[in-house]
């Protein structure tokens, strides 16, 4: 968007060929250029061969879902506003639209005004915001450059220019620390303390005195007065992991230092002032402690100024090789040995595995490859720990017993194969079907907990409870 009369380009991605005429239509009144795709495939090559400023993109296409790729569509180099259309209005799909960065959220069939005002205040947006205004980061140990990393680290960016409390979500093992450790890197406070508390290791009796300190004498064995975790964090970082494990005797108190900046240590006198900026993790749903009180709502609301949404690492499948290139290289260094390649298998079974620890989990499988290899130059799938293997190998089984049998033509006359799409459809019914067994046992029958650690959304995860499993469903 430049010059006197600048005209802005939009993407229209949507399998209903009267809505991309309808939505062109409103764009080209408007002054600008409208470009329209059938398919997820075709929308995402015009993304990569050319500029957009706004991207319509509707839910369910032919080819594929259209929130899954919004963090694709906000990495192009446009790095366009995306808004999402769908036929039917549904709050899961519309939570995730958000969650994915989208612009706007709209139900078809749209009016006229509906589908002007997104665009008019998107490209208000675009036009105000400074040229070259992205902050270059120090990564820090982040590594990857998927969609969804790329969309974390701009989230970052923003919190580091400011002192705005940060809540940091995600699984186990997704990184969460070393997201805190980016953010105050990048900031102002860099040169400060980075002051970690786990508050899965907090003893409730001595929660007070850990977080705030001790005045001498203030409990028997106070021998000296202690400075508290939050002081030491003064003028530097406070990061607060797991802050979901904080008992909920302490999260008033613990408002209130959040509020002021002040407290008091416990048996002190007076009270004490810390600089802190605060950084919160959690691998909880917060919102459903609250509901079931066990975490207080108003801590909440002031945590998640700036909320970053760690992925787990099967959500970034591109970025294993580079992950895995990365700690291979570090754990050598670690551990004083030769650097290592490794051969097409090793890979093969790195990219097949689900990684449902995670990073973590990742690191740790190196970690006894690397010990099994010994001086071994190259590694193999056979110096992984076994489970991977195991897993790896009943997986491409299942994926082969799922393949429907063909009746023979005859003898000598080898059976026709099946289509490729009769294959697909079979093997990933399978899957599902075997996944969603194992998931409903890991959360003990509980749904609403299979379908938080499944990470589907709600509508989702109950229309395959009801394909697979329809006794389940109700």
């Amino acid at each position: 968007m430049t010059g006197e009369n600048p005209t802005a380009a939009v993407l229209i991605i949507d399998d209903d060929k009267v809505i991309c005429d309808w939505i062109t239509n409103v764009v080209t009144q408007l002054g600008h250029r409208a470009v329209s795709a059938q398919l997820l495939r075709e929308g995402l090559k015009r993304l990569q061969s050319e500029p957009f400023d706004v991207v319509f993109v509707d839910v369910h296409l032919p080819d594929g879902d259209g929130l899954a790729i919004l963090p694709k569509i906000k990495a192009a180099r446009s790095s366009p506003e995306s808004i999402v259309l769908t036929a039917l209005g549904n709050p899961d799909e519309a939570e995730l639209a958000i969650r994915g960065g989208a612009w706007d959220y709209l139900e078809k069939p749209a009016s006229f005004e509906a589908i002007k005002f997104p665009i008019v205040r998107a490209l208000e947006y675009r036009a105000e915001r400074k040229p070259g205004s992205r902050t270059v980061l120090k990564r820090n140990g982040v590594i990857g450059d998927s969609a969804k990393i790329v969309s974390c680290l701009e989230i970052v960016a923003q919190a580091a220019e400011s002192d705005a409390n940060v809540l940091i979500t995600g699984e186990t093992g997704t990184g969460k620390e070393l997201f805190a450790k980016v953010v105050h890197a990048n900031s102002r406070r860099a040169k400060k303390s980075f002051v970690v508390v786990d508050c899965t290791a907090l003893p409730e009796t001595l929660v007070e005195s850990v977080l705030f300190g001790h005045a001498r004498g203030a409990f028997t064995g106070a021998e000296t007065s202690e400075m508290g975790l939050v002081k030491q964090a003064d003028g530097g970082t406070l990061f607060l992991d797991e802050i979901g494990e904080l008992p909920l005797s302490i999260q008033k108190k613990f408002l209130r230092v959040v509020q002021e900046h002040r407290f008091r240590p416990v048996g002190g006198r007076r009270e004490m002032a810390s600089d802190f900026r605060l950084v919160a993790a959690t691998n909880r749903r917060l919102e459903t402690m609250v509901e079931e009180g066990r975490f207080r709502e108003d801590l909440l609301f002031r945590l998640r100024t700036i909320v970053i949404d760690s992925p787990p690492l099967r959500e970034i499948a591109g970025d294993i090789p580079k992950l895995t290139t990365f700690y291979i290289k570090d754990l050598c260094e670690r551990f004083g040995i030769v650097a290592k390649g490794a051969s097409p298998e090793f890979w093969q079974t790195m990219s097949a595995y689900p990684w449902p620890g995670n990073v973590r989990e990742l690191i740790q499988a190196l970690e006894k490859a690397l010990i099994s290899a010994k001086e071994e130059p190259i590694l193999f799938p056979k110096h992984l720990p076994t489970y991977i293997r195991i897993f790896v190998a009943r997986s491409a089984f299942l994926g082969r017993a799922a393949i429907p049998d063909k009746p023979s033509q005859g003898p000598g006359v080898p059976a026709a194969p099946p289509k490729l799409k009769e294959i697909r459809q079979a093997t990933v019914a399978e899957a599902e079907r075997r996944y969603l067994k194992d998931l409903i046992a890991y959360a003990g029958g509980d749904k609403n907990e299979a379908c938080r650690i499944s990470g589907l959304s709600r509508s989702r995860f109950y229309t395959l409870l009801k394909k697979y499993r329809p006794d389940d469903a109700r």
